[in-house]
């Protein structure tokens, strides 16, 4: 009997189990209408469910109106969004795949226009709206200063996020991941660079991390013991002073591992400045971070970053650098590749009965 690649193999988190070990990981569609979810989003999460991967997440969901990052962005704070919300869930089951959200607010990089629009800062008259951060510093600097967040709009923010997971989990989502990374507000509070707060949400590590804490002390209220929870960090802001992997990052993931109700580190990278310098762009280069956190915290680690060929995906998880391998420039080209890495890696795809007759190259 052939041997199964332990990137075929299940892969558990409390009460909820994966059919494998690839996940679809949060891409921005920015394609939403006041937040909802519409045909685009349907059509585009349940192809990749049916795709074959084990989670598909949902695009960064926000928790307000002004955590958005464009005016296209997907929200979860009102009813109407909630119900749409439900289509994707379940079409996401429906493909066989577990329903994952990303909860976040993109704090002072909010109220811009869509990538293909320029991706730049939408002013206030013309129908955008000012910015919140732990500090007042502009991303970039050209743009308008951020609102510096007070420790009473603090707690509210903690609160939304809060409220989002619990509409999350009335909707039908299994996972929940918090997005600590790429300059949003979560990142923006852990990184020296973006916080020079001099109260207790700023300072050292502890008073940085003291924000990204509260949110998931406020999610993990309302979301359930038995479902998971994941964070998303940026491991490295590839900026002098700003947050490296075996420094603040490592110390923040072993915070996370002691509280014993994260369940994995999605560890991607940068995103704290447009003046950040990544030394190299490769297949792969994002993955050393999930390997160094899952070894020296002990905690499961996702890896990302041009993973683009299914022997790289299956020799990450099988030498242990890491327990699932999230997917998303491949998918975007292709949404049944997990199908095709299961061919290559000599594993028999399960294609859904009304595509039995596919022919399914390598």
């Amino acid at each position: 009997m052939a041997h199964t690649p332990l990137l075929f193999e299940p892969i558990s988190f409390r009460s909820v189990t994966a059919r494998n070990r690839l996940a679809v990981a949060p891409m921005c569609q920015y394609s939403a209408t006041d937040g909802l979810p519409g045909d685009w989003h349907l059509q585009h999460l349940g192809a990749r469910a049916v795709g074959g991967a084990g989670i598909v997440f949902t695009e960064a969901s926000s928790v307000s109106p002004i955590g958005r990052i464009t005016p296209g962005d997907l929200g979860l704070y009102n009813d109407e969004q909630q119900a749409a919300y439900a289509r994707l869930a379940a079409m996401i089951t429906m493909g066989g795949a577990v329903p994952g959200i990303q909860i976040a607010h993109a704090g002072r990089k909010a109220s811009c226009t869509s990538p293909w629009e320029g991706d730049s800062y939408i002013p206030i008259d013309q129908g955008g709206w000012r910015t919140v951060a732990p500090s007042s510093i502009p991303f970039p600097r050209k743009d308008p200063e951020p609102h510096a967040l007070t420790t009473s709009e603090i707690g509210e923010i903690i609160r939304s996020f809060a409220e989002t997971a619990r509409r999350a989990l009335a909707a039908g989502f299994k996972i929940a991941e918090i997005h600590g990374a790429h300059g949003y507000l979560i990142h923006s509070f852990l990184s020296p660079i973006s916080n020079t707060r001099n109260d207790g949400y700023g300072g050292d590590v502890a008073g940085r991390a003291r924000f990204l804490l509260e949110v998931l002390d406020a999610v993990r209220a309302v979301w359930p013991e038995d479902l998971p929870v994941f964070v998303r960090l940026s491991c490295s802001d590839f900026m002098p002073g700003g947050l490296t992997p075996d420094g603040d990052i490592l110390t923040v993931a072993r915070m996370l591992a002691a509280r014993g109700d994260v369940d994995l580190i999605d560890c991607s990278a940068g995103g704290i400045s447009p003046e950040q310098k990544i030394p190299s762009l490769h297949p792969g280069y994002q993955v050393p971070f999930a390997d160094l956190l899952r070894r020296e915290a002990g905690i499961a680690t996702g890896a990302v970053g041009l993973i683009d060929q299914p022997a790289l995906a299956a020799e990450i998880v099988a030498n242990g650098r890491a327990d699932i391998v999230l997917l998303a420039r491949a998918v975007l080209a292709d949404p049944s590749w997990p199908l095709r890495a299961a061919r290559r890696l000599g594993v028999e795809p399960k294609l859904p009965d009304q595509y039995g007759r596919a022919i399914l190259h390598e």
